[in-house]
């Protein structure tokens, strides 16, 4: 994983209310997501046809798989080092093989599969008290370790700010407390949509 930027602590962010990507640019990289798991599946290259410049521009990407409601994988890049097109194909195969909390997808049962894809903002540093459920994925690091919780999750286990910001630095292996001293906390925005 690549190493943090370095971003003026004075960040604001924008709430759009219009996304970034259409229609049909969001069921394109969902169709990416699963032809990716089907390929490796069966141990074969994916073919991707031309895109468009949109969809070429690096990005950092989480692929989330669930199977029949629970969470079966999520795997990402929270830095811009692929195209995003790219970052889904290479992002769903990991979570179907390599997310290291559960076993690999088996091909019965990619047929229902449902996948979510988190197209990331680029990381800036943050104040903790600036940091908004629903609005802010966060990344904490401090003496090597790093831990990233999306967007979605707070909101998904009606955490509060502080909470979130604890179970970040557990995810990276850190205190609790650890936002409260020398930890660095950086925020990312994601735009996110799923097959359901």
């Amino acid at each position: 994983m690549s190493q943090p930027f370095e971003f003026s602590k004075a960040l604001i962010f924008s709430r759009n209310p219009e996304p970034e990507y259409s229609t049909e640019e969001r069921t394109l990289l969902l169709e990416l997501a699963h032809e990716s798991i089907q390929s490796a599946l069966q141990n074969r290259e994916i073919e991707i046809s031309v895109l468009s410049p949109h969809l070429s521009e690096p990005r950092g990407v989480f692929t989330t798989i669930f199977l029949n409601g629970a969470l079966r994988g999520c795997v990402g890049f929270p830095n811009a080092i692929l195209p995003v097109h790219r970052a889904v194909v290479e992002t769903a195969r990991a979570a179907a093989s390599d997310d290291p909390r559960f076993r690999p997808i088996r091909m019965e049962e990619a047929p229902r599969l449902k996948i979510s894809v988190s197209v990331l903002s680029s990381l800036k540093e943050i104040s903790a008290d600036a940091v908004e459920i629903g609005l802010h994925g966060v990344v904490i690091s401090g003496h090597g370790h790093r831990g990233l919780l999306l967007p979605q999750v707070p909101v998904e286990h009606g955490w509060d700010r502080i909470t979130f910001l604890e179970q970040t630095c557990l995810k990276a292996g850190l205190s609790p407390d650890a936002w409260r001293k020398d930890a660095h906390i950086e925020a990312f925005t994601a735009e996110v949509f799923s097959d359901s």
